[in-house]
């Protein structure tokens, strides 16, 4: 029978659970099963979309174009689960579901309640994703805390998963933390809290990950094992990584997980082959060089709304032999360079050795965005634009090379004459887009000679896109007659999806996201020439 693991967190949160979950999907797939990963989040959002990256952190993009939360990133950095707007569960998907259903008079004129109605679709949709026979596992992370009101029809839904198909099918992986207090002494009071709080739910974990700032010893993982019914070898000590978070598979596999949630499920499997896991984490240890990038952004304030951006920059370095330091970077304050008073970008970027701008909405720091590509593009610095940083080197062109003073987006400025950037509705060729957002997988057509086709090594791409505006085709000739390369274009020619600088060194903007698709084991390509081309110049 195929196998669930359901995670689930308690204390507080933000302990890790979606990485946690990855780890285990990690050593399953070590073990040579194959596994589906599933994300539930107890908001009433359908989806991550209109989200600020402030709430929720970045938006993470599927190939089938769902928009969903960043754990999903995490799963496809660390398992080959194929990711789809069905690993991805919103209270406001399952309502709207349940509500669409009785509209449709399909409850045959029954009261529609939170049991059987709520948990029975919450259901249906955890088995989805491992419906196909060649799934051994699908891991469940339910997100928010338990004790959370929102979490509550998801949790029952676990429970009666976990009693319909038995505690050999259906398991319960529980993060908890114990936290130092005065002193440094570690208190294992809210663990049992947070266990307790589960089993009055009707949970019983079967595991429980421990979360510390550093190892939990034996004595505390047999005392957390006498208080919460969960035997020694199921307390695994979820302790801070020392380098990189790609050490917690190993963490969890020198202290047998895998082991004892194969045994819990009844599984016979091959050891772990964990080499490719070993080889990276052995290259974050024993890097050949460093380099320094600044991201320049406007969503600086929380780390994760451009989680995928940093993992891919470090994916680039571990191609490289090379630790990646990211210096942040608020375009913000780039706005007032060369005004009386106003920042020396020299200083800023001193010491930078490549320059990304990664995408994003709205007006808000683009004219500091806009500064930092003219300076990478006069001072041949290695310049990476994603999506708005794409955009942003198309504008900066426009106003100094073609002299164009109002070049800008539509997004930003509806009056401008020369909207070198604009809404889908106004391209000549794709008036059938609207002015809906180009979401998930598209295919882009590589220009022969061009730098991203040397980079791929393939005439055809298919990259991930999550925007509303692109290069407008009314300027497009004068951008290309005066010395602009477009690189990459929609094989219907109709949409830009690459430009490129003339005589610079790497000089380059996409309108895709390829960072969604960056694995540590299989980094992506424009990040790992990315930095290779940040090395040189660093080495220059």
């Amino acid at each position: 029978m195929k196998k669930l693991i359901f995670v689930t967190g308690g204390v507080c949160s933000s302990l890790g659970k979606g990485v946690a979950a990855s780890s285990i999907g990690a050593l399953m797939e070590a073990r040579g099963l194959s596994v589906r990963m599933v994300k539930i989040d107890p908001y009433l959002n359908v989806d991550a979309g209109t989200m600020s990256p402030y709430q929720h952190g970045e938006v993470y993009v599927t190939d089938d174009g769902a928009e969903t939360d960043l754990d999903l990133g995490n799963y496809g950095r660390y398992t080959h689960s194929p990711l789809s707007k069905v690993n991805s569960i919103t209270t406001g998907q399952v309502y709207q579901s349940v509500i669409n259903k009785e509209r449709e008079g399909r409850y045959l004129g029954r009261t529609v309640q939170v049991i059987p109605h709520i948990t029975d679709e919450i259901k249906a949709r955890v088995l989805a994703p491992g419906k196909d026979p060649e799934v051994d596992i699908t891991i469940v992370e339910i997100g928010g805390t338990v004790g959370d009101m929102e979490s509550i029809p998801f949790l029952e839904a676990a429970r009666q998963m976990i009693h319909e198909l038995g505690r050999q099918n259906a398991l319960s992986v529980h993060v908890t933390l114990v936290p130092a207090v005065s002193g440094g002494e570690l208190k294992t009071k809210p663990t049992q809290h947070a266990v307790k709080e589960l089993q009055e739910v009707g949970i019983q974990p079967d595991a429980l990950v421990i979360r510390a700032a550093e190892p939990i010893d034996e004595g505390m993982r047999r005392k957390i094992a006498s208080f919460t019914n969960v035997e020694f070898e199921g307390v695994i000590s979820g302790h801070d990584a020392k380098d990189t978070i790609y050490e917690l598979p190993l963490l969890y596999h020198s202290q047998g997980f895998d082991t004892f949630l194969l045994k819990k499920m009844g599984i016979e499997s091959r050891h772990a082959d964990l080499r490719e896991w070993i080889e990276v984490v052995r290259k974050y240890r024993e890097p050949k060089r460093r380099v320094r990038i600044g991201v320049v952004g406007k969503y600086m304030e929380l780390n994760d709304s451009y989680k995928s951006i940093w993992e891919a920059l470090s994916h680039g370095g571990i191609a490289n032999d090379a630790a990646v330091d990211p210096v942040k970077i608020d375009s913000g304050r780039l706005e007032e360079a060369g005004a009386e008073g106003g920042v020396d970008m020299a200083k800023i970027f001193e010491g930078i050795d490549g320059i990304l701008v990664p995408g994003g909405y709205g007006q808000r720091g683009s004219a500091g965005m806009v500064k930092a590509a003219r300076w990478a593009r006069e001072n041949k610095v290695p310049y990476f634009g994603v999506c708005l940083g794409m955009q942003m080197m198309v504008i900066e062109w426009a106003r100094d090379v073609l002299g164009w003073e109002d070049a800008d987006s539509s997004e930003f400025n509806q009056d401008s004459a020369h909207a070198v950037v604009s809404l889908l509705e106004d391209q000549v060729d794709v008036k059938s887009y609207g002015g809906t957002q180009r979401l998930g997988k598209s295919e882009s057509a590589l220009k022969a000679g061009s730098l991203i086709r040397k980079i791929y090594g393939a005439d055809i791409i298919w990259e991930r896109h999550r925007h509303r505006y692109e290069v407008s085709n009314q300027f497009r000739a004068d951008l290309e007659r005066s010395g602009l390369h477009i690189s990459a274009l929609t094989p219907d020619g109709s949409l830009v999806e690459a430009v490129e600088w003339p005589d610079h060194p790497w000089g380059l903007g996409v309108q895709c996201h390829p960072e969604f698709k960056s694995r540590p084991v299989q980094p992506a390509p424009l990040f790992k020439s990315f930095i290779g081309a940040c090395i040189k110049n660093a080495d220059a």
